[in-house]
């Protein structure tokens, strides 16, 4: 009864996680490039009491044995990077990357972070930049009297000024890829930074060696799919009741163990 009592302990402490995850990605539905996050459990060990295959007489021997669970624990979190639906915005500034890739984004400590988010700026020198003035890697800067701005599938930038006929070359978006993208680290901000499990970042060109390509005018939108979080929600609620039940049922056993006369 006492093993009931832990492992439906370690059972409601699991399920509370799998709500702060569910909760987590419910709040974040209409963030900009967010990647929903799907908790991941494993069951804890087992007290072996008979082991299988033990012998029943000097012919036969058990097909099964006795192993006692302790309960679960939460494994993981993992990040799923499909790609989320395109919302048209219209601004020439806003970058969505239809497939793999991340931009890159220059740290305040000269480190380098990666995200979805396109939605760009320019700043009081021209440069690009993300919502909290981050500049885009590598940096492009659009000078005043460029009037239009074009943005191309395969990263070009270019410009339009009033006195010249031809578009001039402002620069080259570039995109980074991981071999494992669910193991970068989520720092906030829209931002990710790379980890040991990531890998080291792939640099390329957008539209090239199996990197996405860039669709300007648009912003990727969350993945997450707000009918299937309120599921898991609901899931995890009636879960986490079950094992409140059974912490119940093993209170009321020792009660009755305690009230024998």
């Amino acid at each position: 009864m006492l093993r009931a009592l832990n492992s439906a302990a370690t059972g409601m402490e699991a399920q509370q996680t799998y709500i702060d995850v569910t909760s987590n990605n419910l709040a974040n539905v209409n963030t900009t490039g967010y990647k929903k996050v799907r908790a991941n459990f494993q069951d804890l060990m087992y007290q072996l009491q008979k082991a299988p295959g033990g012998a029943t007489s000097q012919a036969t021997e058990a097909p099964t044995g006795i192993q006692v669970g302790l309960g679960v624990r939460t494994a993981s979190t993992q990040k799923e990077f499909q790609t989320g639906s395109l919302k048209n915005t219209g601004n020439f500034l806003d970058v969505a990357i239809q497939g793999d890739g991340l931009f890159q984004i220059t740290q305040p400590d000269g480190s380098i972070g990666y995200t979805r988010d396109g939605a760009f700026h320019r700043d009081e020198n021209g440069q690009l930049v993300n919502a909290n003035g981050l500049p885009l890697e590598p940096a492009i800067t659009i000078p005043l009297e460029v009037t239009t701005v074009t943005i191309g599938q395969d990263g070009t930038v270019t410009g339009q000024t009033n006195t010249q006929a031809e578009p001039i070359q402002l620069g080259q978006i570039q995109i980074a890829n991981f071999v494992n993208p669910a193991g970068l680290i989520a720092v906030g901000g829209n931002n990710f930074k790379e980890s040991g499990s990531s890998g080291p970042p792939i640099i390329g060109n957008p539209g090239e060696n199996g990197f996405g390509s860039l669709n300007a005018g648009f912003l990727e939108m969350s993945n997450v799919a707000v009918v299937e979080e309120m599921i898991n929600l609901i899931t995890a609620q009636r879960a986490f009741e079950f094992n409140s039940k059974a912490v119940q049922a093993a209170d009321g056993m020792l009660r009755e163990l305690g009230q024998l006369r």
